[in-house]
């Protein structure tokens, strides 16, 4: 089968997804259209030669309406023959857009394609998308007739589940926080990253990490998804996740350059990393988070691997229970799980978050030399994706 490569993976800072984020003033359209350019620019590639262009986008609406990433590749200055779609896998939406772009490329359908992402959070608060009703059916609550619950208090179940207390939670926030200062004060995230022009002069950096956390500092925070409504329903939870053992409102994009690893070689490309296997699965839409565990193990069995053989993983942030439920169940190494922080530091611009990782990961994998490394991402309604690349 054809091998579909990453050649060049980049992203925006990420800005903190509110009125006065140093991304605010930026339409999401131009935000998404500046790492398209950046990706060709640094390329040297001319935009006739994309045959698509795949975006993740989960509030579809408003800014972000009108296939938000037809809007981009024209706001980017791409010919009005490239063409371009959205998709929305919720938190996993860039990542299924590589999933894409890359199964075109070894099917023989693409030669290069662009996948990516964007959200502006603070432009297109989250749950824009359901402003005018509710996607909930009537069939849909015959099923579930107690009704399906936001992530925070999804969050909150796994967290009780597999008995995470307070202070593992917020030490793996604070130490997300550490980890991400020391990798960007070390310059480990300037190769990915596209300065965004803004009125107040270039955002060059990620805004939503606090390198002065502390578990301490964080036991100050009271729960962030307790209602009364909720309390009543699950009597035995605690209400121990905070804003701060959660990924903040983010506002970003990113983008990944994939194409043929013969079509690179044409053109005298570097491919840096190769796609070696995909998963996706559903799983329990009450839990939500968990979809990540299996997610992982198909992934694995797909490519004949054992978690021992992956060099780096990056697991979406979501919120602090997450990874530590994935890290319990597969038995990975919690060093090599998210070594430069995660999205509790770096934000979760929601559509941009999969190929934010993927470009981490990639960069991860040629910092240290490892062969093998996997992303997954849990995702609304109980949805993940699982993602296993091979530098080259």
């Amino acid at each position: 089968m054809r091998s579909a490569v990453i050649v060049d993976a980049v992203r925006t800072p990420s800005g903190r997804g509110k009125p006065g984020g140093a991304l605010c003033g930026i339409h999401p359209v131009d935000l998404a259209a500046l790492t398209l350019r950046a990706l060709l620019e640094r390329n040297g590639l001319e935009p006739d030669r994309v045959d698509d262009v795949i975006l993740g986008c989960v509030s579809q609406v408003g800014e972000q309406g009108m296939n938000v990433a037809r809007q981009a590749v024209l706001a980017a200055g791409f010919p009005e023959t490239v063409p371009a779609t959205s998709i929305d896998r919720q938190c996993g939406s860039s990542q299924q857009a590589a999933h894409f772009a890359a199964q075109g490329v070894m099917a023989g359908a693409y030669d290069i394609v662009i996948a990516g992402g964007v959200e502006s959070m603070s432009r297109v608060p989250l749950g824009s998308s359901t402003s005018s009703g509710s996607p909930i059916s009537p069939a849909m609550r015959g099923r579930y007739p107690d009704g399906l619950v936001n992530q925070g208090v999804s969050a909150e179940l796994i967290a009780a589940r597999w008995g995470l207390g307070r202070d593992e939670l917020d030490a793996y926030a604070a130490a997300s926080h550490a980890r991400a200062a020391d990798a960007a004060a070390r310059g480990l995230f300037d190769g990915q990253i596209v300065p965004v022009p803004a009125p107040e002069g270039p955002v060059t950096a990620d805004e939503t990490i606090r390198p002065a956390t502390t578990v301490e500092g964080l036991r100050a925070l009271g729960p962030a998804f307790r209602t009364d409504a909720m309390a009543e329903r699950f009597p035995d939870l605690d209400w121990r996740i905070t804003a701060g053992s959660s990924s903040p409102l983010t506002d970003g994009a990113s983008a990944v350059l994939i194409m043929g690893e013969d079509v690179a070689a044409a053109l005298g490309l570097r491919p840096r990393a190769r796609f070696h296997a995909f998963a996706v699965v559903g799983d329990d839409p009450l839990m939500m988070l968990t979809g990540p565990i299996p997610a992982t193990r198909r992934v694995l069995d797909r490519a004949g691997l054992s978690i021992d053989d992956i060099d780096a993983f990056e697991v979406n942030e979501a919120f602090a229970s997450v990874p530590l439920v994935w890290l319990r169940e597969l038995g990975a190494d919690a060093g090599r799980t998210n070594a430069w922080g995660g999205a509790i530091a770096l934000g979760h611009a929601l559509g941009s978050s999969g190929t934010r990782l993927l470009g981490t990961l990639l960069a991860r994998l040629e910092h240290d030399g490892g062969r093998f490394g996997l992303q997954t991402m849990c995702e609304g309604g109980g949805l993940a994706n699982a993602t296993i690349i091979e530098r080259l």
